[in-house]
């Protein structure tokens, strides 16, 4: 074996996708559940789409289920998702199914991939790019290394024609916005809220209708839309997230055909 060869292997196989994914139709920023089903969708579709996730791990806080027992609960739509991407899950009780977190993100990352989204991890994102119509057109790069070691390192740009915030509680790239250009999101104050305490059926029931464009070319999907708009934060129940990454694409989709 020719330790070289290896590494031009990698380098150049990395590289060509990252070329690609300089410019796509959607980028997502995190691989958490709600942004690689939008993710899936979206490839299955034959649009062209990136998922830019800054931690090592894909999946958000699906992994850890719930307080490091890696179990998730979902309801019977959210259960029927996972019928569709061919993830088991077992009736609880009558409207509660359950199901191994570790499977879960696993297929639906696996799938997304094979759908044909590229993937990148350890990447965050540090800024967007906006034109002269207010639009985010792009999201600005980084090594997450970087900023963990705090080193001044100028970044690298990807452009999109609609982004997606899927980046959980943090709402990240809702916060740049924001702090970049003022409080002009389409909320009740123009800001990011802030998610309310735990009430995992409201939550749930706002996370879909949160989950749409929230200034022009930015959709945000999962957490990211109840911490935007103000709703509950939701615990270890996933189906609102799912059935949030599946809103996002279509989303995505209306606004890709607008031009």
């Amino acid at each position: 074996m020719d330790e070289v060869v290896i590494s031009r292997a990698i380098v150049e196989s990395y590289l060509k996708d990252f070329m690609g994914a300089t410019e796509v139709d959607v980028a997502v920023a995190g691989a958490g559940p709600s942004g690689l089903v939008t993710a899936y969708y979206l490839a299955r579709e034959g649009i062209k789409v990136a998922v830019f996730e800054k931690m090592l791990h894909i999946g958000g806080g699906m992994p850890g289920g719930g307080m490091m027992f890696n179990r998730i609960v979902l309801q019977e739509e959210g259960k029927r998702m996972l019928d569709e991407f061919g993830v088991s899950a077992k009736e609880y009780k009558k409207g509660y199914y359950v199901a191994d977190s570790l499977e879960a993100i696993s297929t639906i990352c696996s799938k997304a991939i094979k759908a044909g989204a590229k993937v990148f991890n350890l990447i965050s994102v540090e800024d967007v790019m906006v034109r002269e119509d207010d639009r985010v057109t792009g999201f600005v790069l980084n090594w997450s290394a970087v900023s963990w070691s705090k080193l001044h390192v100028d970044p690298l740009t990807v452009r999109c024609k609609v982004a997606v915030d899927a980046t959980g509680h943090d709402a990240e790239v809702c916060r740049i916005v924001v702090r970049k250009i003022g409080p002009k999101l389409r909320t009740k104050t123009g800001d990011v809220m802030g998610e309310k305490p735990m009430w995992a059926e409201k939550g749930e029931k706002e996370i879909l209708k949160n989950t749409r464009e929230v200034y022009p070319g930015l959709v945000v999907a999962g957490m990211t839309a109840n911490s935007v708009f103000g709703s509950p934060r939701m615990g270890a129940i996933f189906g609102g997230m799912l059935l949030s990454g599946k809103k996002a694409a279509r989303v995505a989709m209306e606004l890709l055909k607008q031009g």
